[in-house]
């Protein structure tokens, strides 16, 4: 996996963010779940959004050089997964993230501080 996890995580929240996801958290589940060592989760607006944030995450870790282990429900669209090994990404619709909650699979994971920018076009 990437040296720097921290920047690739950030990296992925940002392009969701600038993407016009919402509601995007990061959880170090480190020495709490044997499955991964991050958890990044955020909303799409609708199906297609949730699939068109999921090709962009993609495009990024190829660029870092990673190829996902797995990937779930993109052509549905409603709950995307994309397994990385080390960071595992879910992209929901919000009626899908309200209903499982999955922030609380992890109550005593760190939650990240993204510090998420917008980016500001100049006319």
């Amino acid at each position: 996996m990437v040296k720097d996890l921290s920047y690739i995580i950030r990296q992925i929240a940002q392009a969701i963010y600038d993407k016009k996801g919402t509601n995007v958290i990061a959880i170090d589940v480190r020495g709490i779940s044997s499955i991964t060592d991050y958890i990044i989760i955020a909303d799409g607006n609708v199906d297609r959004h949730v699939s068109a944030l999921a090709t962009e995450i993609q495009h990024i870790m190829r660029d870092a050089g990673e190829k996902p282990v797995h990937i779930e429900g993109q052509q549905v669209g409603d709950w995307v997964v994309l397994d990385y090994f080390q960071v595992v990404i879910h992209l929901l619709l919000p009626d899908m993230r309200q209903k499982y909650q999955l922030e609380r699979l992890w109550p005593e994971g760190k939650v990240i501080d993204l510090d998420l920018t917008s980016k500001v076009k100049s006319e």
